[in-house]
C-alpha cells in the first residue's frame, strides 16, 4: 500500500507540473497565497464555507461521522485489538466505538439506498463506486461486532473484520477510496491560485 502510494503521489507531482499564473496578482492585501492554501486545506472542517453544506448540514453530519466515527474508529479497532487488547475492557470506550461504528454503517446502507434510487447518482457512479461502497459497509458492520473482542460466540466475525482489512491494504490504493491522497496536493494548488487571485480566504457579506 505504501510503494503504491509512493508511485502514484511520484507520478502526480512529475507527470502534472501546476501551471504558472499569468495575470497580476490582484485582491485584497488579506489575500495571499498562503493564506490560500490555509484556507483550502482547512476548507473541509469548515461547512459554513461551502454551499452545499451550509444548505444541508444533515449531509455534512453523515461525512463526519462516516469518515470519523467509522473509517478512523474502524481502522483505529484493527490495531487495539492485536496491540493493545486491554482498552477494550473499558465498557466506555467499547459502547463508543461500537455506537459510532455502528452509524457509519448504517449511514453506509443510506448511501448505497441513495446511489441506487437517485438517477443523478446512478448517471455518474461506475461500479468501483458501488463496489467501494458496500464493502466498506460490510467493513462497518463486521468491525462494530469485533468491537468487544470476544470470542464466545466464535471467531468468525473477528476473521471476517481483519480479512477485510487485509484485502483493503491491497484494494484501496487502485480504487476510488485512495482520493484521500490526492486531497492535500489539489487543495495545495487550488488554494494558492485562489489566494494570488484574491478570491481566498473568502470574505463574509458583512465586511
Amino acid at each position: 500500500m505504501a510503494l503504491v502510494y509512493i508511485t502514484r503521489i511520484t507520478w502526480f507531482l512529475k507527470r502534472f507540473k501546476a501551471g504558472k499564473e499569468r495575470q497580476a496578482e490582484t485582491g485584497l492585501p488579506g489575500t495571499t497565497k498562503a493564506k490560500g492554501i490555509v484556507y483550502s486545506w482547512a476548507n473541509v472542517a469548515m461547512p459554513w464555507a461551502m454551499e452545499s453544506t451550509r444548505k444541508k448540514p444533515f449531509f455534512y453530519a453523515q461525512f463526519l461521522i462516516f469518515h470519523i466515527g467509522g473509517v478512523t474508529a474502524a481502522i483505529a479497532l484493527s490495531f487495539i485489538i492485536p496491540y493493545a487488547p486491554g482498552l477494550l475492557e473499558n465498557s466506555t470506550l467499547v459502547l463508543l466505538l461500537q455506537v459510532s461504528i455502528g452509524l457509519a454503517c448504517l449511514i453506509g446502507v443510506m448511501r448505497i439506498v441513495r446511489r441506487v434510487s437517485n438517477p443523478y447518482m446512478r448517471a455518474i457512479s461506475s461500479p468501483d463506486d458501488y463496489f467501494s461502497l458496500i464493502l466498506l459497509t460490510v467493513w462497518f458492520f463486521f468491525a462494530t461486532l469485533s468491537v468487544p473482542n470476544s470470542t464466545a460466540n466464535g471467531e468468525l466475525h473477528l476473521l471476517t473484520y481483519f480479512i477485510l482489512t487485509a484485502f483493503f491494504l491491497v484494494y484501496v490504493p487502485f480504487s476510488k477510496i485512495c482520493h484521500y491522497l490526492y486531497y492535500p496536493f489539489t487543495r495545495y494548488y487550488f488554494g494558492k491560485s485562489m489566494g494570488y487571485r484574491g478570491v481566498y480566504p473568502l470574505r463574509s457579506e458583512s465586511r
